[in-house]
């Protein structure tokens, strides 16, 4: 049984994933964290430092204003933190690693297995269509109510393709002032905010005479709970350091 403590209790993964774990014989929320009032079948704290139930990690999906406090009461618990909030600074993400060094991280911009398996596709994809001179572009859509554009899942299979490509892409979020051609080691990320748009993400390889298009749509929240379930389940008990959900489906597939 795997004892986890809800940080962001309140919000709306958080209730998904309550909802998820009451389902779930092997995992349990013991307490939970938000600043929120609200209702639960667990005990729910404004601060992690006050929680008193015993527990074997920390599902975090709340906002990157409070993330840094987290880390540091997660240290102080010794307790490993599945980092599920995005829009991190570059500080942020910085203290991030340093504090993994001293517990479990298990970080990733998007918890859903589909989006975590694609970056695997994007980076093969790149290989052969990169070098094939193919353009690159990622398309990402949202509901209205989304605070961060470009997503953070957008970012990720960029960093996906980056990574496969040597880094030789430059990121490109916005043309209006550039009257020139497409330059070809240009990796163009568009986002689309309105209605309530499900979570969209398409990348687009755009060669000669040919396109190839990677789409992936989030009908629900309850991929990315799962997902985060799924790495709270693997990430208790492990050695401190900094993983991510490709761990989780390494493991799964062992």
């Amino acid at each position: 049984m795997t004892r986890i403590i809800m940080h962001g209790a309140n919000g709306r993964m958080g209730k998904v994933i309550a909802g998820l774990v009451a389902a779930d014989p092997d995992a349990e929320i013991v307490a939970g964290v938000d600043i929120a009032p609200g209702d639960a079948a667990f005990p729910i704290y404004t601060d992690l430092a006050d929680v008193k139930e015993e527990a074997d990690v920390i599902i975090d999906f709340s906002t990157a204003k409070i993330v840094d406090h987290l880390l540091e009461a997660a240290v102080a618990k010794k307790l490993p933190v599945v980092l599920c909030t995005t829009g991190l600074s570059e500080d942020q993400l910085a203290n991030v690693r340093k504090l993994s060094a001293q517990i479990p991280i298990l970080k990733s911009a998007n918890m859903s297995l589909g989006v975590n398996t694609i970056t695997g596709l994007l980076k093969d994809a790149t290989k052969v269509f990169g070098s094939a001179g193919f353009d690159i572009e990622i398309v990402e859509r949202h509901h209205n109510q989304k605070l961060d554009a470009p997503s953070g899942t957008a970012i990720m299979l960029a960093d996906a393709i980056n990574a496969a490509a040597d880094g030789q892409y430059e990121y490109i979020y916005d043309r209006s002032q550039r009257m020139e051609k497409r330059g070809k080691k240009e990796l163009g990320i568009s986002a689309v905010r309105g209605g309530n748009i499900p979570g969209t993400h398409e990348i687009i390889f755009a060669g000669p005479d040919e396109l190839i298009e990677i789409r992936h749509v989030a009908y629900s929240r309850s991929i990315f709970g799962n997902g985060a379930i799924s790495a709270a389940k693997y990430l208790a008990g492990r050695e401190p350091g900094l993983y991510d959900m490709n761990d989780v489906i390494a493991a799964m597939q062992q």
